[in-house]
């Protein structure tokens, strides 16, 4: 029970688990920084239809009703993508520092920003992991430092690095349960003989250490899912890299019985997927930290 309360015990956990989403990348061969490459148009069309500014603006309202404000005030945006953020925290009147490494995003993430007052929106074309913070001018230079879905963190190191850039909030946020994905729990038993049972995520260990570290915040867990409809040869190559992610094999066995699976289950050829998960906020107030660990 003592160690449930020992900071450098979960920090070690996190550090070795093997089960986080960019330990997962690197058995892959997946660089994380490039990892959205081959999907940034559908992502930034994402980004931007009703449902995603609907979103977008969910997450901004739950900010400023902690207290958060985005006029006139400094924030760092990483992994910024296309703009999902960067564009409305320029909306609102706030000065942006985008971080985004791939280069599809970036071009999209410059046409996005294009027409805001120069030098509103600055865009850094470099890993956050690469940058010295110190160097950089950049330790408790922003307002709010914002973190939405990034594989930048990854351990608790990686936290502290961000925490340094914020004076008054910082946002992150992750899974907070593995993701769903109704194919996958379909299939699953026909090559492994077992029912799928989903592992934890590193959502416990980012909320367990920012309480035993004395941090003042507020959390926020939502479940979010959508359906959508593919073709049976679309949603053999997805169920392949699902599979491939949770370190199934994905040789010809595999795909033989997927395919044959998809075609006596979807004869009409149309594969209807419910995806989504269970996804954790977090506000950290910076200037209410204790400091007493």
């Amino acid at each position: 029970m003592n160690e449930f309360f020992h900071a450098s015990k979960w920090e070690t956990a996190w550090k070795e688990d093997e089960n986080t989403i960019a330990s997962k990348m690197r058995i892959a061969g997946i660089d994380p920084a490039r990892s959205f490459d081959t999907k940034a148009k559908t992502f930034d069309e994402q980004s931007f239809n009703e449902e995603g500014r609907r979103r977008s603006k969910r997450i901004m309202n739950w900010l400023e009703g902690q207290g958060v404000r985005f006029e006139a005030s400094s924030i760092l945006d990483i992994g910024a993508a296309s703009g999902v953020f960067t564009v409305p925290f320029a909306e609102h009147g706030a000065r942006i520092t985008a971080i985004e490494t791939s280069p599809p995003l970036i071009e999209l993430l410059q046409d996005n920003t294009a027409d805001f007052e120069l030098g509103q929106v600055q865009i850094v074309g470099e890993r956050f992991e690469d940058i010295d913070v110190q160097a950089r001018g950049w330790k408790q230079a922003f307002d709010l430092v914002f973190v939405s879905m990034c594989p930048v963190i990854h351990d608790w190191d990686s936290v502290e690095k961000i925490l340094q850039c914020a004076s008054q909030f910082c946002y992150l946020s992750m899974p907070a349960s593995p993701a769903e994905h109704s194919l996958v729990k379909e299939v699953w038993p026909l090559l492994s003989g077992q029912p799928f049972h989903p592992k934890h995520m590193v959502w416990g260990y980012l909320q367990h250490l920012l309480y035993l570290k004395g941090y003042a915040y507020q959390s926020l867990v939502t479940r979010e899912t959508k359906t959508k409809e593919i073709t049976s040869a679309e949603a053999l190559q997805e169920a392949m890299t699902w599979l491939r992610n949770h370190r199934m094999p994905v040789d010809e066995r595999s795909q033989n019985i997927v395919a044959d699976y998809l075609a006596q289950a979807y004869p009409s050829g149309k594969v209807v997927i419910q995806e989504g998960g269970r996804f954790g906020k977090v506000l950290i107030r910076l200037q209410d930290q204790s400091m007493y660990d």
